[in-house]
């Protein structure tokens, strides 16, 4: 069925108007003033709301082993709670780890999300392990349409991969445009520090952020960017957590290296004194790297506003409270990770855009545009223009409300942001042109979402 929406006040990245969007055949054909429309239309009323392209989330895990046990949504679960939140992509982490095979493990990943989900989505590829077949099955990969790696620079012996591996990942994403993310930490480090603590008997989850310091994260980051400036690949940072470490992606940039940044919601929201929270309380806050000390935020706010952070994702990672509670006895034990899909639009227009910290147009741009633009996505995803895929969100700024574990709708058992106000929600959030969600409800179709296919970019 063709959709219109009358009275739209269309904000993208770069430009503001208002006027209608007329949508068939999944893509916006038209955007004027009083369209017309056929007999069969559906026509929606966007007047007193903010219509935005789709959102765009390019970090979380759905399917996850980790740690002794799994994340707890679905693709089924984890894709209605993007909708509700006005995410209408995104990028998972396909994981296997240094045990598994990888191309074995990029077909499970596919197997698990494939006619389940209700949002489009993707993957970044992890690459744990450089060996003799690593290179046939990453080209393999990329054919298949994906055009990003994931490296990790901790979880030593499960994730982690050495220097020679960086090395050898990132000589072969230099040869076929493919961007390579990384989690950057220094994983001799964190073990070594985490030995250390264990053995003086701290073993609560207030000094997993003692084992893991910002330090350890700037030489990481640092790291990274060396490697890259070398090779001359194209690098993304995820989820980077302070100033130190910002210091280091900026200096690269500045240098020309090309590398781009990610935070992700908690960082910005929240603190260590989060996971110094005793017992349990402590345990779901537990992420690495570590929630850190407040002072961090309005560095990372305001390096969001420039455009120094790049982008905002979640690294959405539910474990719910048995599974942290499997970390009673060593940090190092509790699952790293925090739900957040549902929450990464409300928080940042309320907490961002609402607060004066960030720009409206800014905030499509960190929430959805560049994004799009980094992993092959752009201008079918994080636009509204006459071509792109209908992904919109039609946004009440005058929505209010309170986040809570009682009204979320993952499968976790607590809310990290418990007690949060928000300040506007997504009032109907289309998928190519299909109402998935109407005023916080899921009625759409599951199973809807696409794999999107990317070609490599060629930075």
């Amino acid at each position: 069925m063709p959709l219109l929406i009358r009275n739209a006040d269309i904000i993208t990245a770069d430009s503001r108007q208002h006027g209608d969007i007329y949508v068939e055949d999944e893509t916006i054909t038209r955007i004027g003033r009083n369209l017309d429309a056929p007999p069969g239309t559906e026509v929606i009323d966007a007047s007193g709301k903010l219509v935005f392209p789709g959102f765009i989330d390019p970090h979380v895990h759905i399917y996850l082993p980790f740690m002794a046990t799994f994340a707890k949504d679905t693709h089924e679960t984890g894709s209605i709670v993007a909708l509700i939140g006005g995410t209408t992509t995104f990028i998972e982490m396909c994981c296997p780890s240094r045990l598994d095979d990888a191309l074995e493990g990029y077909h499970l990943w596919k197997s698990k999300a494939e006619g389940h989900s209700a949002c489009d989505y993707s993957f970044h590829m992890a690459v744990t392990k450089f060996e003799e077949q690593t290179e046939a099955q990453l080209r393999e990969i990329v054919k298949d349409g994906i055009a990003s790696f994931k490296i990790f620079l901790a979880y030593k012996n499960f994730f982690g991969v050495d220097d020679a591996e960086m090395y050898s990942t990132l000589q072969l994403a230099r040869k076929l445009g493919v961007i390579v993310t990384a989690h950057c930490e220094n994983a001799e480090l964190v073990a070594r520090l985490q030995e250390r603590l264990l053995a003086e008997g701290k073993t609560g989850p207030e000094w997993h952020e003692p084992s893991r310091p910002e330090g350890v994260e700037a030489e990481g980051t640092n790291r990274f960017a060396v490697f890259l400036e070398t090779l001359g690949t194209a690098g993304y940072v995820v989820h980077l957590s302070c100033a130190k470490a910002l210091e280091r992606a900026v200096a690269a940039k500045s240098r020309g290296v090309r590398l781009w940044v990610e935070t992700v919601l908690p960082h910005l929201m929240l603190d260590k004194s989060y996971a110094e929270r005793p017992g349990v309380e402590g345990m779901k806050h537990v992420m690495s790297p570590p929630l850190r000390d407040p002072a961090n935020h309005k560095v990372l706010w305001d390096a969001l506003q420039t455009g120094a952070i790049d982008t905002v994702a979640t690294d959405h990672c539910p474990f719910d409270t048995s599974q942290k509670l499997l970390g009673r006895e060593s940090f190092t034990q509790i699952p790293n990770g925090i739900p957040g899909i549902e929450e990464r639009v409300n928080l940042l227009y309320t907490y961002g855009v609402k607060r004066g910290r960030l720009d409206l147009h800014r905030f499509v741009d960190a929430a959805s545009t560049r994004a799009a633009k980094l992993f092959g996505l752009f201008p079918r995803k994080g636009a509204i223009a006459i071509g792109s895929d209908a992904d919109l969100v039609i946004y009440d700024p005058d929505y209010r409300g309170v986040i809570s574990a009682a009204a979320q709708h993952s499968n976790c058992d607590y809310n990290g942001f418990e007690g949060m106000e928000i300040e506007g929600r997504p009032s109907i959030v289309t998928v190519r042109g299909r109402i998935q969600v109407r005023d916080g409800k899921f009625v759409g179709e599951r199973g809807r979402g696409h794999l999107l296919k990317r070609e490599p970019m060629y930075f």
